[in-house]
């Protein structure tokens, strides 16, 4: 792969490690340092010019640091005559706050798309963002990826012939529907309201899940809330088992610890777009750093990142 230059921001070293382990490039190192006014600075300590720059930072904790840190990675290389510059974000926090649902908010998710924009970026690539629209939310092209193929192929190893997919909610449950075609199996939704962050009811499951093994499908887990409602909810329709997946494993405030406590969950499930600092015996991580290497390798070479997901 001629002409790329590769760097990875400081939010998860590990996965741009990997990303670049199996393109088979270099990761360049980048200069971070902190002023005595509290700003930062950073230096991209490879040579861009006229290169094809992919800059790897996923928007965790601490989000504002880190999307600082990644605006001025865009405006480095900008300024070090890069050809083209693609933002690898394999989370987008700021995809939550997509709609105006109070009066005088801000829309976070358009508004920092916006700054990536503004500070540079030619392309972002990105994953199971929380709504799609916030893909419209860029005036830059776009490739959005999902994980339900790596979700799907480890589920595969399980008998299934007993199992439904449900989704928490019905903004996930077309998600939730094609995940449930991956694996041959039915699907069924929660109905839920959300009243705070971390207050949210679930009336009810919309579909058959009586006697049933579980798959639990949401894009991520941050505080477990919304997950939490919803095992009380299944448990009334006395399940056999729950498997909890998800894309993005925030696991915020003790989660891991609350939901891998039910005793109905035999295992929790996500991939490493973020960092993982809390570990769990039932927990299982899942690289993505193979699909978004491929996705780096296609976008590269002009080939197409949606025929990616066109066999299961």
């Amino acid at each position: 792969m001629r002409d790329i230059a590769l760097f990875g921001g400081s939010a998860h070293p590990e996965l741009s490690a990997e990303i670049s382990e199996h393109l088979g490039v270099p990761l360049h190192p980048v200069r971070v340092q902190r002023f005595a006014n509290d700003c930062l600075e950073v230096q991209l300590q490879a040579n861009c010019r006229e290169r094809d720059v992919y800059l790897i930072q996923p928007l965790v904790q601490p989000v504002q640091e880190n999307l600082v840190e990644l605006l001025l990675m865009i405006d480095a290389a900008r300024g070090a005559s890069a050809r083209r510059i693609t933002v690898v974000l394999p989370h987008y926090a700021y995809a939550r706050s997509d709609k105006k649902d109070a009066p005088r908010i801000s829309i976070g998710g358009r508004l920092v798309a916006d700054l990536m924009v503004a500070a540079g970026a030619d392309r972002v690539l990105t994953m199971t963002l929380h709504s799609p629209q916030v893909h419209g939310f860029f005036s830059v092209p776009v490739d959005h990826l999902h994980a339900l193929r790596e979700l799907a192929g480890h589920f595969r190893n399980l008998d299934l012939s007993n199992t439904t997919v449900v989704s928490p909610d019905l903004g996930n449950a077309k998600e939730a529907a094609r995940f449930a075609r991956l694996l041959g199996v039915p699907v069924a939704a929660g109905a839920k309201q959300r009243f705070a962050d971390d207050r949210v009811a679930i009336s009810s499951v919309i579909g058959d899940v009586d006697d049933r093994d579980i798959i639990v499908l949401d894009d991520e887990i941050a505080k477990g809330s919304t997950v939490i409602e919803l095992l009380a909810r299944l448990r009334e329709h006395n399940v056999r088992s729950v498997r909890v997946a998800c894309t993005h494993g925030l696991f915020a405030a003790g989660a891991l610890k609350r939901i891998g406590d039910q005793s109905e969950v035999v295992e929790i499930v996500c991939t490493n777009t973020v960092p993982i600092h809390e570990r769990s015996e039932k927990l299982t991580v899942l690289s993505i750093a193979p699909a978004l290497a491929e996705a780096v390798r296609r976008i590269h070479n002009g080939e197409s990142v949606s025929a990616l997901f066109d066999a299961p």
